[in-house]
């Protein structure tokens, strides 16, 4: 018997789900940027700059960017590593991965970068000092699978990030439920002309699991001392774990 998971709100069989993730990223990815500052605001590039604060990531560390996309992370934790560290760009998604390449090297910026499964890591353990996730869990198929991957390449004292979407503060939810169901798609038939693929971003955080909930499933996966920083009222949530 097949086994299912979510895509969004709608259930479809696991072996569908990493493709159809797929599709939405190829549809998207040239115009993800444009869509994060649209959709957030701006408040996207501070989430990460509060993840980078928080990861205390320093000269000469290996450092690991886990569906790292447009690489945004990727090029800020490069300038705490310096010369004599290692930043590796990581995606799933070709077309993802390529607009974070493009990127990297418009801007002068020199970095291994690796198209590869959150769920199967091409990497020794104990090797990286910080491995981070920005947005990339929720479109997981395995999250457990993903979490014990990512605590496997770390270091012993290496430190997990995962900065996702979240549950908001409950007095916000109708305002923030009329935007994600209402306005975001239609943003993204605008700007992107793909409607479809930002109903699913909205369905998508809507399943993904609590602040605790994800707390635990850290803990599941080996990492200790796990805490989380709610940010813009819980709408992204900014988890911490340790490999002991």
């Amino acid at each position: 018997m097949n086994k299912t998971t979510h895509f969004g709100f709608s259930t479809v069989a696991e072996t569908e789900k990493a493709q159809r993730v797929a599709e939405v990223f190829t549809s998207v990815a040239g115009k993800y940027d444009v869509m994060n500052d649209l959709m957030s605001l701006g408040l996207h590039r501070l989430w990460k700059r509060s993840a980078i604060q928080i990861s205390v990531v320093r000269a000469g560390e290996r450092v690991l960017d886990v569906a790292g996309g447009s690489g945004d992370l990727s090029r800020q934790f490069a300038r705490r590593v310096g010369e004599d560290g290692q930043v590796w760009l990581t995606d799933i998604n070709k077309a993802m991965l390529r607009v974070g390449r493009d990127r990297l090297i418009d801007e002068g910026a020199s970095m291994p970068v690796a198209q590869c499964d959150a769920e199967h890591l091409p990497f020794p353990s104990n090797y990286f000092n910080c491995v981070s996730i920005a947005f990339g869990l929720r479109n997981v198929t395995h999250k457990d699978a993903a979490l014990r991957e990512m605590q496997r390449v770390l270091k012993p004292g290496g430190r997990l990030l995962v900065l996702e979407f979240s549950k908001v503060w409950k007095p916000c939810e109708p305002l923030y439920d009329a935007y994600s169901f209402k306005l975001l798609p239609r943003l993204g038939q605008l700007i992107a002309n793909d409607s479809e693929s930002y109903r699913y971003l909205a369905e998508s955080i809507r399943m993904h699991p609590s602040q605790e909930e994800l707390k635990g499933m850290m803990e599941d996966a080996g990492l200790s001392r796990v805490e989380y920083f709610n940010l813009s009222a819980g709408v992204v949530a900014l988890h911490r774990g340790y490999k002991i």
